[in-house]
């Protein structure tokens, strides 16, 4: 049956949880809560993956550093396996402050270097080769990463895309992506900034051009989903007390990949994803919380 892949850099959060107000430029704030945590992205979805008891093989960059070494311990204790693709000295990961208001969440992030030679891109063709269904890894829209996933997609592999918030996103930037996805699972924020609309309808008829399954999350409002017989909200789960949303986008393309792992049409695997990714944001932190696959199949079923 396959597996699930994904590379990444890994994502590290300190999370600073109820905290009444930001400080100001000068001024000092204390937390009443403090955790370092592992944070979204591609080795988060390939954890969650795993607790669904889907096999994942995923590839990302830790070095000798503090982080890098507290990162490891995490995965270990998850019994994760993985390869580490980074060879250097340096910290190659995303460090994120995260403090979390009553309001929302404000972040502060140091992001590693990381430079993608021919050797790590061949091992990511290579731990990836035979997978079911494949999130790919943009490296900032790299052309050989595309050849990748081009290769990959005529093996078979189901291909997902989720871009993330970048000032400089646009259609232009990851357009052979685009093209080359079979899925695409951006927020509200992100179908409008990628596509210059005003509105989820208007995005989604330009992403349309790309996809014949659109897809665009609207938090706690559920899911936009429009295909050949028209457009639908799809609502999430019920009687969600939102904690933190830290991770909720990654929780939901988990549990939409587990959908497409095992066959589910797209309407139910996008409703599988709205209940992971509305348990994810009842704890603080990017897997504090998910779903048994018992529990997530339960969901579905009463849906």
């Amino acid at each position: 049956m396959g597996f699930a892949a994904g590379a990444g850099i890994i994502n590290c959060d300190l999370l600073y949880s109820q905290v009444e107000r930001l400080p100001s430029e000068g001024e000092e704030v204390y937390s009443g809560g403090f955790d370092i945590q592992l944070g979204g992205g591609a080795p988060a979805i390939m954890v969650n993956l795993s607790r669904l008891h889907v096999p994942v093989h995923f590839q990302t960059f830790l070095g000798k550093d503090l982080f890098s070494m507290h990162i490891r311990g995490i995965l270990e204790e998850m019994g994760m396996e993985y390869r580490n693709l980074y060879r250097g000295e340096g910290m190659p990961l995303n460090i994120t402050s995260v403090a979390i208001t009553p309001e929302d969440r404000t972040f502060l992030t140091y992001a590693g270097p990381v430079e993608l030679t021919k050797r790590e891109k061949e091992e990511i063709y290579r731990c990836s080769s035979g997978a079911k269904v494949v999130k790919m890894f943009m490296a900032g829209g790299d052309p050989e990463m595309a050849d990748i996933y081009r290769q990959l997609k005529r093996e078979g592999s189901i291909l997902t895309m989720d871009t993330g918030w970048e000032d400089g996103l646009s259609l232009e930037s990851y357009r052979e992506f685009l093209e080359l996805a079979d899925y695409y699972t951006p927020n509200e924020r992100e179908a409008l900034k990628i596509t210059g609309a005003r509105s989820v309808p208007e995005a989604a008829e330009v992403l349309g051009r790309y996809f014949s399954d659109v897809i665009i999350k609207l938090g706690k409002r559920g899911c936009y989903y429009r295909n050949g017989n028209g457009e639908k909200i799809l609502k999430p789960l019920s009687d969600v007390k939102a904690v933190d949303a830290t991770g909720a986008g990654d929780a939901f393309m988990a549990g939409f990949m587990y959908g497409l792992y095992h066959d589910y049409c797209p309407e139910d695997c996008i409703r599988l994803g709205n209940v992971t990714g509305g348990y994810c944001v009842q704890a603080v932190g990017c897997l504090t919380r998910f779903p048994t696959e018992e529990e997530l199949l339960k969901h579905l079923r009463n849906a």
